[in-house]
């Protein structure tokens, strides 16, 4: 059994229940524990995880967040720099599911967060799974 956080930027609360149900469900049908801190943007996410994982609490990682598109530049920021901090921890041996959705709409997201559709939350928590288990594989 594994010790599992969510790091959730929870600005859209009604798509982020969605995503964390989805991922929650992957999760404990495996059998493994779930934890979820909130943060309050998708900037923040990767720096929460880099702390729990300095912590050594956890065993992996699930993020989780909505960035839709706006009027302005700051999508391409929030969308690819929390990206790219993720997969830097990634690429550090850190097990991170990124199920942050960025899209053009709500109803995009709706789609992608629900569970019962593309339940992208339960593909992130796939993910860390996977990627626990090559660390496993390999000996980290």
């Amino acid at each position: 059994m594994a010790r599992i956080l969510i790091v959730e930027a929870r600005f859209y609360a009604h798509l982020n229940d969605m995503l964390i149900a989805g991922a929650r469900a992957a999760l404990e049908a495996d059998g493994h524990e779930v934890e979820v801190l909130t943060v309050p943007g998708a900037l923040e996410i990767p720096g929460a995880i880099a702390l729990a994982a300095e912590s050594e609490q956890y065993d992996g990682f699930v993020a989780i967040g909505v960035v839709i598109r706006g009027e302005t530049y700051h999508f391409e920021i929030v969308a690819g720099e929390s990206a790219r901090a993720i997969m830097a921890l990634t690429m550090d041996g850190i097990a991170i599911g990124n199920g942050i959705l960025t899209v053009e709409n709500e109803t995009q997201a709706l789609v992608r967060a629900d569970p019962a559709q593309k339940d992208k939350g339960g593909e992130a928590a796939k993910a860390a799974l996977a990627l626990l288990a090559l660390q496993e594989r390999f000996g980290r």
